[in-house]
């Protein structure tokens, strides 16, 4: 895997995961405007939007593999995005309490003569949450830069009955298959 790799994002959560996978990399964060299509699916817009931001990246990286993602949580169908402020964590945080909603990450792959778009998602099953308890997590400031409002891999994991899938796109990477892919190249 010795190529000259970009990470299309700023999350220090991808980053660590793309540490993981032995890969050289330098960070080049898209600052696309998220456009999103009418009529895609939710793993459709997952994949688009991974697509849109390595793309933005390649146009300056010739020579380049540029690495894009996007995630989306999803409760009965609709994305949640990340909270606008804490009554808008609080909501989404109670609408996640002894639920079970999908995390879908989308992962784009491109090059001068490489184009590869795929995601992995993993079913996510929360506890039964008190007020008490969506307050005492809000006041760890964790949730307000993530999607659903709520990170599994730091104190929001206490309050994670289950998953079902791939523990890693909950985080924001699709780790095996990125690995697959990657080494293949």
């Amino acid at each position: 895997m010795k190529n000259n790799y970009i990470l299309a994002s700023k999350s220090p959560r991808r980053r660590e995961l793309l540490k993981l996978l032995g890969i050289d990399f330098t960070i080049n964060a898209s600052n696309i405007c998220e456009d999103l299509k009418e009529g895609l699916t939710n793993e459709e817009i997952v994949m688009d939007l991974a697509f849109q931001k390595a793309e933005d990246i390649l146009k300056n990286s010739i020579g380049s593999i540029v690495l894009g993602f996007d995630t989306l949580v999803i409760l009965d169908g609709i994305p949640l995005g990340k909270p606008k402020d804490r009554s808008d964590a609080f909501i989404m945080i109670k609408s996640l309490s002894g639920r079970k909603h999908r995390v879908l990450t989308g992962c784009a792959i491109l090059g001068e003569d490489i184009k590869d778009i795929f995601y992995d998602y993993a079913d996510v099953y929360f506890n039964e949450m008190s007020v008490d308890e969506i307050n005492e997590y809000l006041d760890t400031d964790e949730p307000y830069d993530k999607a659903g409002a709520y990170g599994i891999q730091g104190y929001g994991a206490k309050y994670i009955k289950k998953i079902e899938g791939d523990y890693y796109s909950v985080m924001g990477v699709p780790l095996q298959k990125l690995y697959n892919k990657l080494r293949d190249l």
